[in-house]
């Protein structure tokens, strides 16, 4: 559609310009010291819906942080399309690590560096654009909803509370997120499923007070190196996962499937010098994009215990802690890994040390099926723009809240990413393209399109 052209090309400076204000606000969902800044970054999306051409634009206090809500309804009997999407980020930690301030959004060769650039401000906010965009150009042809929560980075633990008592309000033929990433530019894709999770911390005690390790050192149990030893347990030679009972629930996937995933392009010594790594590491019997997409994992993300400062201190400390998560597939519960994992650590405790596992949070595994109206219209949309057919893939991360939506709702979910696997999601120097940002505006009013004539 010229007009859309058009109108994105005439304002697409004023576009960049306001995603970098929303960027500029640090809306990191994990730590309390931003409460004030989470409230304010909500407001900042109910006003940029409203601008964008909104009827109603709600902000609905949780028993954490806010949600906005805001909708653009046309016509009762034209489809309604519910984009779902967060204004939460991770924490920017480690920030010495970074290359420019995590706040103080920078541009460099064609790129967008900050914090929460591509997840998932960037990628919400070409939605807020699309509407614009239509609503501009007397376009739009599916009603809208936003559902643009403050809590996805820690688990959306209240979203499922506000969902089961709006069902009314959030009422839809589908929902549409871009919260993914394709293969690339050049070769488009659609995540067909992302994984669930299941994160638990783990808490190693021993003697009752740090001790001196010279004087108590090979007479009691560190609990650094027994916990160390525990987390060593869980994967067995082939990095098989050892856990009793981890894998009883996974659907294998098709022999067709892993031939389709096989046919998307993946250069292996690309793939490892983008990482800086000599080798891959993962389970014996699949390459490196099943083990990132249909199987699942378990992953250690974070360590600590004893004395981290300069210089040394020669301590035998009284505890160790552990951050862990799984990611898990199709048929697995979180609830029931979760319960695995924490039994699993307080079963191999040895004697000289206590253990503590406690859950953080967890979300389902989601599957869309490609002959949905929803899918078939969002491959419609990005073979329109960009001129090639989307290749189906599996994405390896988590959404919390699909199985949440399609369970109360009754809707299926449409993913519909522009990210890229090498945007630095939760780490240093994350980043999104300009030209992706761009991109997804121009793709996402040929969804709305496609899906109301379907």
């Amino acid at each position: 559609m010229q007009a859309w052209k058009d109108y994105q090309e005439k304002n697409k400076d004023r576009f960049l310009n306001e995603l970098l204000d929303l960027l500029r606000i640090p809306s990191v969902s994990a730590k309390s010291e931003h409460k004030a800044d989470m409230v304010s970054c909500a407001e900042a999306v109910k006003q940029r819906l409203l601008e964008a051409g909104a009827d109603t634009v709600t902000i609905y206090e949780t028993a954490g942080h806010p949600l906005v809500y805001g909708e653009k309804m046309i016509d009762p009997s034209k489809p309604t399309v519910l984009v779902y999407g967060h204004y939460d980020v991770q924490p920017a930690d480690p920030l010495n690590l970074w290359n420019s301030p995590p706040f103080e959004p920078l541009i460099k060769d064609g790129k967008i560096f900050a914090r929460g650039s591509c997840d998932d401000k960037g990628q919400f906010y070409m939605h807020v654009k699309a509407l614009e965009t239509m609503v501009q150009t007397n376009t739009l042809s599916t009603n809208i909803k936003f559902c643009i929560e403050g809590e996805e980075e820690v688990g959306s633990p209240n979203l499922a509370t506000f969902v089961k008592a709006n069902k009314e309000l959030l009422k839809a033929d589908v929902v549409l997120i871009s919260d993914t990433a394709m293969i690339s530019m050049e070769h488009p894709s659609i995540d067909i499923g992302v994984r669930g999770l299941s994160y638990i911390e783990v808490e190693v005690t021993g003697p009752n007070r740090d001790l001196h390790s010279g004087v108590y050192g090979g007479a009691v149990a560190n609990p650094i190196t027994i916990l160390a030893k525990m987390i060593a347990s869980c994967h067995d030679e082939n990095n098989h996962i050892t856990i009793p009972g981890f894998y009883d629930d996974v659907v294998e996937a098709t022999t067709e499937e892993r031939k389709l995933m096989a046919a998307a392009p993946y250069n292996e010594e690309e793939y490892k010098t983008d990482l800086g790594v000599k080798e891959l590491w993962g389970e014996k019997g699949f390459t490196s994009n099943e083990r990132t997409g249909i199987r699942p994992t378990l992953e250690l993300n974070g360590i600590w215990g004893g004395y981290t400062g300069e210089g040394a201190k020669t301590v035998l400390p009284s505890k160790a802690f552990a951050k862990i998560s799984a990611r898990l597939v199709p048929n697995q519960s979180s609830e029931v890994i979760t319960e695995k994992l924490i039994r699993y650590f307080q079963s191999i405790a040895p004697a000289g040390v206590t253990v503590k596992a406690s859950e953080h949070h967890g979300g389902e595994p989601y599957m869309t099926p490609i002959d949905s109206k929803g899918y078939k219209a969002a491959a419609a949309a990005i073979k329109d723009t960009f001129g090639k057919d989307a290749i189906p893939v599996r994405g390896g991360g988590s959404i919390p809240i699909c199985a949440l939506f399609e369970k109360e709702l009754g809707i299926k979910i449409v993913f519909m990413g522009f990210g890229l696997d090498s945007d630095n999601l939760h780490s240093p120097n994350e980043k999104y393209d300009l030209f992706n940002f761009y991109k997804g505006i121009e793709t996402i009013p040929h969804f709305h399109k496609r899906f109301a004539e379907m």
